[in-house]
């Protein structure tokens, strides 16, 4: 029996993956003002309470995986550098392995999702996957072979910082045109802004006001009433979202590639432009190597399948 991890900023959540599934998930509170050793013994007491709630000894836990932030050399388990937390090299395998006696790994929370999809979600029928997460920024992870890549060092796989556009918008990582900065929701929503702006007549005024503020589902709602201004901001986050996916496409060349995050919840009305958009931009025809653009499945639940999976994998 293996627990799985989900470590957030607020939050951490614990279920056992028992026949393949879930067991009961519980949760606990985190903290930025926590010290490293009192997160490590919060995620320890977590996996007993996690193995409690599925109603089995704590002896018959094999392993804990663990979904961290930031950058993970997944080899040690330690977390090289979480800027939410301002950690820097904190041995959290380790740490939580000496308040437990089970041996604990760790990796990238983006990259557990996408293990997590691809063995008990959207992607478990393709050995080759690659999961965007469209967020607040861009997330994912890749799957090849049916193994997580993770690169150097489990230094790789930083999708959502892929340049699509030279000398583009400036992005939180320094550099300029960056995927995240055009393809999250944070971007759609920039995008939607700044077109309302320019069209006071336009529709999207009606939804903004509806919810206060504009979100994510503004510019496609507006755009479901036929306004030709929301059309475009759609046109134009499909277009961004679709170079960065074909760019990656033709350098891996997967099987399926899975969105999730909130935007995603858009299903056909993303799914059927994006398609239209990838398919002629791949450099090998789809018909020849055919390419799947579907939704992600297991939605807050992936990064606990995969941090689970992930532990039993290096088991």
């Amino acid at each position: 029996m293996i627990v799985g991890i989900d470590l957030g900023g607020m939050s951490a959540k614990a279920a056992c993956l028992q026949n393949n599934a879930l067991t009961e998930r519980v949760r606990v509170e985190t903290s930025a003002n926590s010290s490293a050793e009192e997160t490590a013994e919060a995620l320890a007491e977590l996996s007993k309470s996690a193995a409690s709630a599925a109603g089995i000894s704590y002896d018959e836990i094999e392993a804990i995986g663990i979904g961290s932030p930031g950058v993970i050399d997944s080899a040690c388990g330690n977390v090289v550098l979480w800027s939410n937390f301002n950690w820097r090299n904190i041995p959290l395998a380790s740490l939580v392995a000496a308040k437990t006696g089970k041996r604990v790994f760790v990796t990238n929370d983006a990259n557990a999702a996408a293990l997590g999809e691809a063995k008990y979600g959207a992607g478990a029928k393709y050995e080759d996957s690659i999961l965007l997460t469209l967020g607040t920024g861009v997330g994912g992870g890749i799957i090849l072979g049916g193994k997580l890549f993770e690169g150097f060092k489990s230094a790789g796989t930083e999708i959502g910082h892929m340049v699509i556009r030279q000398n583009g918008e400036l992005c939180t990582c320094g550099r300029r045109g960056c995927l995240e900065r055009y393809a999250s929701a944070s971007g759609l929503i920039r995008m939607t802004e700044e077109h309302m702006r320019a069209h006071p007549e336009s529709l999207l005024h009606k939804y903004k006001k509806q919810d206060g503020h504009a979100g994510g589902k503004t510019a496609f709602l507006a755009a479901r009433e036929g306004d030709s201004t929301a059309k475009e901001v759609v046109a134009e986050y499909v277009a961004a979202l679709g170079e960065g996916i074909a760019n990656l496409v033709n350098l891996l060349r997967p099987q399926a590639v899975l969105l999730g995050g909130g935007v995603a919840y858009e299903g056909d009305n993303l799914l059927i432009p994006l398609r239209e958009f990838v398919r002629p931009r791949l450099y090998v025809s789809d018909e020849y190597a055919p390419l799947d653009i579907l939704c992600a499945t297991l939605g807050n639940d992936a990064g606990l399948y995969g941090a689970a999976e992930y532990a039993r994998s290096r088991l």
